[in-house]
């Protein structure tokens, strides 16, 4: 078994793709870790702001919260007609160019980029987070822990969305049956003392007002929290997932996460007001995140809090399935346009788009090395991308109930009503995180938008220009022409049985055969070890005996030798020389350069070779016009064996027989005569 194989799984073939599709218990995990997982950050962002104001500060947590979660299920509810508006991936790039533009369709779409790759980078950060809360020792190995684990989630979604929605399963419920626990034991605690509860362990004080409780720091700290939301649009863009009935399963995918966000948001934020809880330094000694604070203070440092945190540590690091899920669709649908390299359109052996998936884990491994894996470092660039894109995506949505109200009537109005209130609300957020992060870091995505823009509108204009030039204006019809046979020319380094192989290949095309050594590739030592003089006598010599005279005695033209003085050591330009001159020698033929090459059997042996022929390849068909052509003769180092890729494509096993095909002969239903019509 290949160590692919191994790794990834057998390749799959297009008629499993069905089977890959999920349902609402895969689809929490696949696509609602993103939002789950962002009540573990986005509670301890907003209090990270509050806490400059003290006491005061912390006693705003719930009532920001509330905000959050209003803005939570108004972003509901546009989502929920979107989904049913458009059942084949109803994401903010394709809403927004249906409705509004290309331009504002790949705005949306760079937002959504963005925030993709961000998401991966913080959930992967704050999940290091709670492993060093429980685990401070780690505190120094924060971001080759970070780099492990996107490893480990980039090889499981390679895997194919199924299988990382199964693999993610426990993790996930375990998650929130925990964290829900923890929740009810605080709000227990608060109800039954009053409102004054008496932690187990109690938290650290809350430190001295640094700043007065202004607008500005309201503003910042509901910014700051508008990161709990980032995750919401993911069943949106991810419908074609789903199983049938694709609507009704994405819906219910949607609310289920909506309800249980809603819950953790505002079941932590009262604990956080009764018992205190502070934001604390992840670089400083001691570090303890806000969840860790909550379970300390109801239930101690026991088996409960322990099994907690490694949930937490689960769902936080594996949030980035959720990027990982539609960042590659997205992909998919942009090079589809022509947006992209067209690479990030084809599906990898599990049907999942391994191009999108690795640069997704590229972009955020480099994310994470910049800013070291901490989160508070990172939270300033997040959640611009994702309301950019909930602000496009329900203008985009408004503007389609407007086009349909003739054929909806009243109801068009009230949709109109419903996604334009949410276009409103999300634009108004934007416009509050623009003001409150940019100087802390939001400049950053500011910055990279039009960039990334700019990038994309290049590879459409790229693609657009060689369409053109391929397709062309004119006559498509064959063109009948001379076909005279190629001049065929070799380029050897000795005479050997590999340049015999391939020579034997040239005359099977041309009469018209040249070969090409180059003097001198390997450098002056090898010159002083062997004369000039010495190494063009040998080696005429050996075309002699070896070639020119069996030729003859055959009746066939005997392939002519070519020596050429490379001072420079460069094989790429002495063969390009040649190769004009033989095409202005045979005027009108083409000349094929047919290539001997040494295919290793082995992965380790790529290591033992220098791989000239690849790049004397590029070169020629990048350099030598248009009427060259090469060919490649192989000669493997260990025997051809394709039986594990024939294999990779065999089908799967066939279903079991009917149950007549363990009867008895005289017992199975008489076959029908040769012949006979069935009735």
């Amino acid at each position: 078994m290949s160590l692919i194989r191994f790794l990834v799984g057998r390749r799959l073939a297009n008629t499993e793709a069905e089977g890959k599709r999920i349902g609402l218990g895969p689809a929490i995990p696949a696509m609602g870790l993103d939002a789950l997982s962002s009540a573990a950050y986005g509670p301890e962002a907003t209090l990270s702001v509050l806490i400059a104001a003290g006491a005061a500060g912390v006693g705003l947590t719930l009532p920001i919260s509330a905000a959050i979660v209003l803005l939570l299920f108004i972003l509901y509810f546009s989502y929920r007609q979107t989904i049913a508006a458009y059942p084949h991936n109803g994401g903010s790039y394709t809403v927004a160019s249906d409705n509004l533009g290309v331009y504002p369709g790949l705005l949306a779409a760079t937002a959504l980029m963005i925030d993709y790759t961000l998401n991966v980078a913080v959930g992967i950060s704050a999940g290091v987070g709670a492993l060093i809360s429980a685990i401070p020792p780690l505190q120094p190995y924060i971001l080759p822990l970070c780099l492990a684990i996107l490893a480990l989630i980039t090889l499981v979604n390679l895997r194919g969305t199924r299988e990382s929605g199964v693999a993610f399963a426990l993790p996930t419920y375990l998650f929130i049956l925990t964290l829900s626990a923890a929740i009810l034991l605080g709000l227990y605690e608060v109800v039954r003392s009053g409102g004054h509860p008496h932690p187990v362990i109690a938290p650290p004080a809350i430190p001295k007002a640094t700043e007065s409780l202004s607008l500005l720091l309201i503003l910042k700290a509901f910014a700051s929290g508008c990161t709990a939301m980032t995750g919401v649009e993911a069943v949106s863009n991810g419908v074609s997932a789903f199983r049938e009935p694709v609507v009704a399963n994405a819906r219910r995918t949607l609310a289920t996460i909506v309800f249980l966000l809603a819950l953790f948001l505002l079941g932590i934020a009262v604990p956080v007001q009764a018992y205190g809880f502070v934001a604390m330094d992840q670089n400083a000694p001691g570090y303890q995140s806000v969840l860790s604070q909550l379970l300390m203070a109801v239930s101690g440092r026991g088996w409960f809090y322990y099994l907690t945190i490694a949930s937490i540590l689960a769902v936080l690091s594996l949030s980035a399935n959720t990027s990982f899920v539609d960042f590659p669709r997205l992909c998919r649908l942009l090079a589809r346009d022509g947006f992209l390299p067209r690479a990030f359109a084809m599906p990898g052996r599990r049907l999942v788009y391994s191009a999108g998936v690795l640069f997704l884990a590229g972009a955020a491994g480099l994310l994470l090395i910049v800013f070291d894996g901490i989160t508070d470092r990172l939270i300033p660039l997040f959640a611009i991308g994702a309301f950019l894109a909930f602000t496009l995506s329900q203008a985009g949505m408004a503007v389609h109930w407007w086009r349909r109200r003739a054929e909806e009537g009243a109801m068009a109005y009230l949709r109109l009503l419903i996604n334009g209130g949410g276009a409103v609300a999300t634009l108004v957020a934007l416009g509050v995180i623009l003001i409150a992060k940019f100087l802390e870091g939001a400049w950053i995505t500011v910055a990279i938008i039009p960039l990334t823009l700019t990038l994309l509108r290049a590879i459409k204009r790229y693609y657009a220009r060689l369409d053109a030039a391929i397709l062309g204006a004119g006559d498509r019809r064959l063109q009948f022409r001379s076909y005279a046979p190629p001049v065929a020319l070799l380029p050897i380094q000795r005479w050997d049985r590999l340049a015999r192989k391939a020579l034997n290949f040239a005359l099977r095309v041309s009469h018209d055969v040249y070969a090409l050594h180059v003097v001198a590739l390997e450098g002056p030592d090898a010159l002083r070890e062997e004369s000039r003089e010495e190494h063009i006598a040998r080696l005429r010599r050996d075309w002699q005996r070896f070639v020119a005279e069996p030729a003859r005695r055959r009746g066939l033209k005997p392939p002519e030798l070519l020596i050429e003085d490379s001072p420079y050591r460069s094989l790429i330009a002495p063969l390009l020389r040649t190769v004009f001159d033989l095409g202005k020698k045979f005027h009108g033929r083409p000349v094929m350069v047919v290539m001997p090459e040494v295919v290793e059997g082995r992965w380790w042996e790529m290591f033992l070779h220098t791989r000239r022929a690849q790049y004397l390849r590029r070169a020629l068909l990048r350099h030598g016009g248009t009427n060259i052509v090469v060919a490649t003769v192989p000669w493997q180092t260990a025997e051809p064996e394709p039986e594990e890729l024939l294999a990779e494509e065999e089908p799967e096993p066939a279903p079991p027989e009917p149950a007549t095909a363990g009867l008895a002969p005289e017992t199975r239903p008489a076959a029908a005569p040769s012949g006979a019509k069935a009735k």
